[in-house]
């Protein structure tokens, strides 16, 4: 008897082989059998139609603090992701020293732009060890599977307490850190990660701890991924948003290879002003292998749409002599935008810089009404700028202000990360997309909650991609984002549809999958806001044999596992031996 089957689906396996029209049977959370499936089972589930396909692995997720208080992991398994890791950039709630945990939460909530009030408010440290860290997590009813690397922040913060934020760790305090990280990883921590991006500050605006690291112990600690199997390393170099300088470009090929382990960072990054900003950091692949290591991109696969305000304003006020307006109240705010002279000199002061994030976001005619606050408004949203401005007779900039002042400022400006319209950076972009040494990643998910909900990425990929330029299969779009993550973090039974994986399983209309609108929403704890996106099209997601996501909803089961090195993974070396 089979707990199970699913009824004449074209299961796309995950291998990237053409869909064949075929049953799938489950037993026990895995798969049993795929083809003609006879005999009885408890449930059957119709699929004529659909894709049957394995659930979606997001490597780079933000849910280390989430998972308590929201354990569905959302909006990750809305839009078929089965399997999440954590613990990205060198960011992790364990180990902490009592006294410390505030210091863990501020961090996170600053470097990952999550609410601290919220992190304060449903967050409840149970552990002090990575090990106690890891049994607490395996308690929470999850929506999806879940793995961790360990943070080098933490690891550093335990081992040298304040001084971690402060100076270079003498050789005592850097024994110490490995044997941090070495018993964390004994637990099951799935490796090491690490950030030293001047960008990346703590609660107090201090660098990260880091930034204090030296070459030496980046390297000794990333070896210590070598000593346990089934690891990984994942790192982000301060250099890397102007291509990599040489010195990281070999940092990174030497901690690869003193771990023998692939070392993943992201992201690529499109510049039309700056045009081989992505080669040269692609580069860094060939360098280490070169010297013995395996060094991954990971690219964010989909046009995110990226949502800017001028309330709380969280992106505008770090534009080049924005930072004026945001200290004013919202009256005050208003009256400021109003008056044609500060109009002016805002947008004078956008237009200055030649580099940086006012040539990211300056691009007024780009953005798209997102959300209003009253209904009488309602016929704003979806506009475009450009549009906009052009009946109102007035310039991008100018109509969008407008809009802002018509909205009391409570106003949701979405814009693509790539414009649709630029035949240069669409070609540049799908020489990444297909570039054989980078891997179809990078969600952010669980973070920058004013500006994005990268965990659409899947369905996104899939309307894009595939279903609206044909850049690829179904069947490929598929493989990048099942087998080829799984393969490259050594994920045991996972990343495939065949007999003996684990039934994570995503069901979804090829025709209609897609990532709806951004909205905001106040479901976090202390009233907390983030933006979040539901998934149309997708039918059904399974961890483990059971559904976690029917006809859009949650379903409220809890079925995902705690994902531990050496017992859920295998060793993926950097080198052939």
């Amino acid at each position: 008897m089979l707990d199970v089957v699913i009824r004449g689906g074209d299961v796309v396996d995950g291998t990237g082989g053409p869909a064949r029209r075929a049953d799938v049977g489950i037993r026990d959370g895995r798969v049993v059998a795929v083809g003609d499936v006879d005999g009885p089972a408890t449930e059957e589930v119709d699929a004529d139609g659909l894709v049957v396909a394995p659930g979606f692995i997001d490597l780079h997720t933000h849910y280390d603090a989430q998972l308590f208080y929201d354990p569905h992991l959302s909006p990750s398994p809305l839009h078929g992701v089965t399997t999440v890791i954590g613990g990205n950039c060198g960011l992790t709630l364990a180990p902490v020293r009592p006294g410390d945990e505030a210091f863990l939460v501020r961090l996170l909530a600053r470097v990952e732009s999550i609410p601290v009030e919220a992190l304060e408010a449903g967050l409840s440290f149970g552990w002090h060890t990575f090990a106690e860290f890891l049994d607490v997590v395996e308690h929470q009813p999850l929506g999806a599977n879940i793995g961790f690397l360990v943070g080098h922040s933490a690891v550093r913060r335990a081992a040298m307490g304040p001084a971690a934020s402060e100076r270079a760790a003498d050789a005592g305090e850097l024994d110490e850190m490995r044997r941090l990280l070495g018993d964390a990883i004994a637990a099951g921590g799935l490796g090491f990660s690490t950030a030293n991006a001047a960008t990346q500050v703590d609660g107090d605006g201090r660098p990260t701890p880091p930034n204090f690291a030296t070459r030496e112990e980046l390297v000794a600690l990333a070896a210590v991924c070598g000593e346990h199997p089934g690891t990984s390393i994942e790192f982000i170099p301060d250099s890397f948003i102007r291509g990599f300088s040489d010195d990281d470009v070999e940092l990174m090929a030497a901690m690869s290879a003193a771990a023998n382990r692939p070392l993943n960072w992201n992201t690529p990054l499109i510049n039309r002003n700056d045009p081989t900003l992505y080669k040269r950091q692609l580069r860094a692949s060939d360098v280490a292998a070169q010297r013995g290591g395996r060094v991954v991109p990971m690219f964010n696969p989909q046009n995110l749409q990226i949502q800017h305000d001028f309330e709380p304003g969280y992106v505008f006020r770090a534009l080049p002599g924005w930072g004026w307006l945001f200290e004013l109240d919202p009256p005050a705010r208003m009256a400021a935008l109003r008056d044609p002279v500060q109009r002016r000199r805002l947008e004078e002061s956008a237009a200055a810089p030649t580099a940086g994030l006012a040539v990211v976001v300056r691009n007024w005619a780009t953005y798209r009404v997102n959300e209003v606050p009253r209904p009488e408004l309602a016929p704003l949203v979806g506009r475009s700028i450009a549009d906009l401005g052009a009946e109102w007779g007035m310039s991008p900039f100018d109509a969008m202000v407008e809009v802002a002042l018509r909205c009391d400022l409570r106003v949701g400006f979405v814009r693509p990360q790539y414009p649709d319209e630029d035949d240069w950076v669409w070609r540049a972009r799908l020489e990444v997309l297909t570039d054989p040494r980078v891997i179809l990643q990078a969600s952010d998910a669980g973070a920058h909650l004013d500006m994005m909900a990268g965990a659409n990425f899947p369905t996104r990929c899939i309307a894009e991609l595939v279903r609206g330029r044909g850049a690829f299969t179904i069947e490929e779009m598929v493989r990048q984002l099942t087998s080829v993550p799984a393969d490259l973090y050594g994920l045991v039974d996972r990343g495939r549809i065949a007999r003996g994986a684990w039934a994570d399983i995503v069901v979804f209309d090829p025709a209609t999958v897609a990532a709806a609108p951004l909205e905001t929403v106040r479901d976090l704890p202390a009233g907390g806001a983030r933006l979040t996106t539901r998934a149309v099209g997708v039918g059904r997601v399974m961890v483990g044999g059971v559904d976690v996501v029917r006809d859009g909803a949650f379903t409220g089961a809890g079925s995902g596992r705690v994902l531990r090195s050496g017992r859920d993974t295998t060793t993926v070396a950097a080198r052939a031996s």
